[in-house]
């Protein structure tokens, strides 16, 4: 009982901190953070630092707030380490980051109404690094195929292997890096496949994604015993779902999942849990 009261109060905490470099806003489970040895899951509201390794896996989708307003989306399948990350530089307002996209696609949009005055970002796709100030722009670090880098809007330079270095600054362009190849040029990117693009990067509606302020919750299972209420806690966050734990009467626990925006979504991810993990009848409630 003290170990599971332990892990209530500890799922329950918050402290009073500086506002972190970036912080978790929508996830599409299942999703972790590699962080000091551990493998976490991802939550609305957890807070990212250096060292940090983002992973997605099937269809899940993860949104990250940065601290110049700044979104990161991440597909299915990626792997996404941080670094460099930092709000000042020499006393003044900088907003700074360096990302590495292992695997998966990506998505970067800088805010219209930035928090900071400057922001200096670096994403390394594959062997393609590529300098951020204001703009929009997806990517992916295939395993197979091909590497892609593609302008939605703004301006961004980029330097491939040893390639020369050149800067891309007309929308709707991308540039293609093909697997033990020399890269195509840069080329304007048909609307039909930008959409396929972003679909890849993007929450949607009705996918069981938890967000952040979410008022709803899916209570998974009821789970008698310490022992096997903690196995089963231990099972659903390491498959990438952010499972809570609920004392009952009679030594009993239940298991759930909160931060869900809405019924609908609550309802799709009972859906997708039923079946799975020894749950068997989800129920959502506010």
């Amino acid at each position: 009982m003290k170990l599971i009261t332990a892990l209530i109060v500890l799922c329950l905490a918050t402290s009073a901190w500086a506002e972190p470099d970036m912080l978790v806003s929508g996830v599409k489970m299942p999703a972790w953070v590699e962080r000091d040895a551990q493998r976490l899951p991802l939550a609305p509201g957890m807070a990212l630092s250096n060292g940090d390794i983002l992973v997605t896996g099937q269809n899940s989708r993860v949104l990250v707030k940065a601290a110049d307003g700044s979104d990161i989306k991440l597909g299915e399948h990626a792997r996404l380490a941080l670094s460099g990350l930092a709000q000042k530089r020499d006393g003044q307002p900088l907003f700074s980051a360096a990302l590495n996209v292992l695997k998966g696609a990506f998505r970067f949009t800088t805010s219209a109404v930035a928090k900071l005055r400057g922001r200096e970002v670096r994403v390394k796709v594959a062997g393609a690094t590529i300098g951020i100030r204001g703009t929009d722009v997806w990517g992916k670090a295939a395993e197979t195929d091909k590497d892609v880098v593609c302008l939605i809007e703004g301006k961004i330079s980029v330097n491939y292997l040893d390639e020369p270095a050149f800067v891309m600054d007309e929308p709707l362009s991308f540039y293609k890096m093909p697997k033990n190849a020399a890269p195509a040029p840069v080329a304007k990117v048909d609307m039909e496949q930008l959409k396929k693009w972003a679909a890849e990067t993007e929450i949607a509606a009705g996918q069981g994604a938890v967000r952040t302020g979410g008022e709803w919750k899916v209570d998974l299972k009821t789970v008698e015993g310490e022992v096997a209420t903690l196995a089963a806690y231990d099972e659903l966050r390491a498959a990438g779902y952010d499972a809570r734990i609920l004392p009952l009467d009679a030594g009993k626990y239940r298991l759930y999942i909160m931060q869900l925006p809405s019924r609908d979504e609550a309802s799709a991810l009972a859906r997708e849990l039923t079946g799975k993990m020894g749950i068997d009848s989800p129920s959502v409630s506010r």
